[in-house]
């Protein structure tokens, strides 16, 4: 999810009770729920090594222990007065507990099970930034602020905006409950036809960030993939999807391709993604080479490219150079 997602969550516990746990909860769970995505850090030496350790190890189970000691510490380097350990402890570990829980229901996905499996999970029914989500924290940060603002005009006691938070709490439960049932139903539709004469393969069916009745239908069969814009409000029709043949490598191609897949970039790349598209295209330089990228579905299209490998590989069948970016150049 979005930082301010994550961040707002964090503020929602702590209206919701848990600052009455410790007097420095608030910055603590605001820290707590943002700490995962310390390894931001890696990002300074490449987006490749960006995409190899971003929620991996910061967001398994194992780490949250020793995650949440650091917003503990870094309050208290900065409290006046000390505070019980054991306590703000506690409501830390809640706070890093909330941020691979809300990564675990989009479609990026995150993997859990460090140092015993790099398998990525994901749910899909939750896009990165969702707005029906962010309507409901920002409400539920801004409503009791103008509470106060007019309960000191006319000299009223001002809410705490406690019940406010935790309708926000329950929202964030309720609605991906809802949208994991209307994924599914997604899901069925997409399995339930032919393709081409074809059965799928693979099929996904990725949140749309407005309409919970709005998805966007990724199937695969043996010979191509098939794009859509599913409305579960309409007839579905499979011949209306957007056809991405898959490609038919000749013997340099296919040696182009197994270079690519022995460097960084491409590794890193393959590990994450789960709908590899490739390409290949004739290179500017050097002469007779070939460009071979590979792009993940789940977040681009060939018109609209995004989470891209390429590389450039020569008629000797050497790697020119390679990379991997997030957004097209």
């Amino acid at each position: 999810m979005d930082p301010l997602t994550h961040t707002l969550t964090g503020l929602m516990l702590s209206r919701a009770g848990l600052k009455r746990l410790s007097a420095h909860a608030t910055p603590i769970l605001l820290l707590a729920a943002n700490v995962s995505d310390i390894d931001v850090f890696t990002l300074f030496f490449g987006q490749a090594t960006y995409l190899r350790y971003h929620r991996y190890i910061t967001h398994a189970f194992l780490a949250a222990p020793l995650l949440a000691l650091l917003p503990v510490v870094a309050v208290r380097l900065f409290a006046r007065k000390p505070f019980h350990w054991t306590w703000a402890y506690a409501v830390s570990l809640l706070g890093v507990a909330t941020h691979p829980l809300l990564d675990w229901m989009n479609s990026y996905g995150v993997r859990f099970l460090w140092p015993f499996s790099e398998k990525w999970y994901r749910l899909d029914i939750v896009s990165l930034g969702d707005v029906w989500i962010s309507v409901a924290l920002v409400l539920a940060l801004i409503v009791p602020m103008l509470a106060r603002l007019v309960s000191s005009e006319i000299g009223a006691r001002p809410g705490s905006g406690r019940g406010l938070a935790i309708a926000a709490l329950c929202f964030l439960l309720l609605y991906p409950s809802g949208r994991y049932l209307l994924h599914e139903r997604a899901l069925e539709v997409l399995n339930s036809r032919l393709y081409e004469g074809q059965d799928p393969v693979r099929i996904a069916a990725l949140p749309d960030p407005f309409s919970p009745l709005r998805w966007r239908g990724l199937v695969e069969t043996g010979q191509f993939y098939s794009v859509f814009d599913v409305s579960l409000l309409a007839e579905f029709d499979p011949t209306a999807g957007r056809m991405l043949y898959k490609p038919e490598p000749g013997p340099r191609e296919t040696a182009a391709a197994a270079a690519a897949r022995s460097t960084p970039a491409f590794r890193s790349f393959l590990k994450f993604s789960q709908y590899p598209y490739w390409r290949f295209l004739p290179a500017d330089q050097p002469p007779e080479a070939i460009r071979v990228e590979a792009m993940d579905l789940r977040f681009g299209e060939p018109l609209r490219p995004r989470f891209v490998a390429t590389a450039i590989v020569d008629r000797d069948g050497r790697v020119a150079e390679s990379r991997f970016r997030f957004e097209p150049e």
